[in-house]
């Protein structure tokens, strides 16, 4: 049930979750046969229980590395402008969140906290769109979803999925190499309402702090390095 102090949930469904389940390996094995992906930090991640991926974002294969290499299967805020026609209806049925991002997305912040309620995992970039992948970006949401539920949230740092000079849209060369880092997890109490504006934004300072520290991690542990801001032309 839904708590008193956030927005009412029990009137939606659930998104789709057998694709996740039942598929994922599908997405991997089709993935690994192009790139080479290196996963790390995998432990951090909670077995049971709701949790949030925060990841940074750098290029357009993101969602779907993280879709299918997450230890867990992991519901996504996507923009609402990748769900139209066949690529939409796939989206839906691979459960992932339509937001739009020109608004405060109610209908998008109900079906995250549905996902969470259920005990599943929730997906979020809080850069809020692809580019450097620095985490100098950082948007509230991600940690609006910390403070009203209490709930872990494990960093992600891509590195790989885009190559420096390339486009928001190119896909890196067959045979690239991928890492993807998962970090520990950063956790605050559940805040009941009422919720102040400064407690969202010192909330999401202190889980960029902690962004920063695993993309960090990330460099000394990979040798890698981001692809740097997207090009102009």
């Amino acid at each position: 049930m839904t708590s008193p102090d956030l927005p009412r949930t029990d009137d939606l469904r659930h998104p789709a979750t057998w694709m996740l389940d039942n598929f994922r390996w599908f997405g991997d094995w089709g993935v690994s046969r192009r790139y080479d992906v290196h996963v790390s930090g995998g432990e951090h991640v909670p077995a049971t229980g709701p949790v949030i991926f925060c990841s940074n974002h750098i290029g357009i294969a993101d969602g779907p590395l993280l879709t299918m290499y997450s230890p867990r299967p992991v519901h996504s805020l996507t923009k609402v402008e990748m769900f139209q026609g066949f690529m939409g209806g796939f989206l839906r049925w691979a459960g992932q969140i339509p937001v739009d991002r020109s608004i405060a997305d109610l209908s998008a912040v109900r079906a995250g906290l549905r996902v969470l309620e259920e005990g599943h995992a929730f997906g979020i970039y809080p850069e809020g769109a692809r580019g450097a992948g620095d985490l100098q970006r950082f948007t509230h949401g991600a940690a609006y979803f910390a403070l009203v539920t209490g709930v872990p949230v494990i960093p992600v740092i891509m590195m790989g999925s885009r190559l420096p000079g390339h486009r928001q849209s190119q896909l890196p060369p067959r045979g690239s190499r991928i890492d993807i880092t998962f970090g520990t997890p950063f956790q605050v109490a559940a805040q009941p309402w009422p919720r102040t504006r400064e407690q969202v934004r010192d909330t999401s300072k202190l889980l960029q702090e902690h962004m920063l520290v695993t993309l960090d991690g990330a460099r000394a542990t990979t040798g890698r390095d981001l692809p740097g801001p997207l090009p102009t032309f």
